[in-house]
């Protein structure tokens, strides 16, 4: 199992860089980030990748989860987020997350759960809260419609082809 998961793993991780490259080529600017996630009602920690390609006030997020062996449950998550723009000032943005991805549970077969299988589906909902420029930390708040649990991310994005805002020099007549 340990090494299907790894294959599996190992396949969506390079669909999501191939995705970071021929949207690079396209897109103004896109981002690649990673997070922290925690279960509250599992009490599990796991980690995530993510490419984010925004397009007006919608940003597109293709994005995969890991939740390691040592949790109750050990799963991933494959999918896409659409993150919309709800208050966007100058330099941080409040959006609406919605998400459809397929969850591999791994350990599925340990469970009480009736019906458990490997293969199921995942449909979120939640917000997140992020700051604007090259780098840019964001917090999310989810709810799972398939599981009835919750989970929250915190991470960071980087964005290529972001421009710095140069800061302008006070003008002074006598010293310049």
């Amino acid at each position: 199992m340990c090494i299907i998961m790894k294959t599996i793993i190992r396949k969506i991780s390079l669909i999501l860089f191939a995705l970071a490259i021929s949207f690079s080529v396209y897109s103004q600017k896109f981002g690649i980030g990673a997070s922290a996630i925690y279960n509250p009602e599992t009490e599990s920690i796991g980690a995530g990748l993510r490419v984010e390609i925004p397009k007006n006030r919608i940003s597109f997020v293709p994005q995969v989860s890991y939740y390691p062996a040592f949790n109750n449950i050990t799963e991933f998550y494959g999918g896409i987020s659409l993150h919309l723009a709800i208050i966007n000032p100058r330099k941080w943005t409040l959006y609406a997350i919605g998400n459809g991805s397929f969850n591999g549970w791994l350990n599925y077969s340990s469970s009480s759960v009736d019906n458990s299988s490997f293969s199921n589906w995942g449909a979120e909902a939640g917000g997140g809260f992020t700051t604007k420029g090259c780098f840019r930390p964001f917090i999310e708040y989810r709810y799972n419609f398939k599981w009835q649990e919750t989970n929250a991310r915190f991470g960071i994005i980087y964005f290529f082809k972001c421009k710095k805002k140069k800061r302008k020099r006070a003008y002074c007549p006598a010293y310049d």
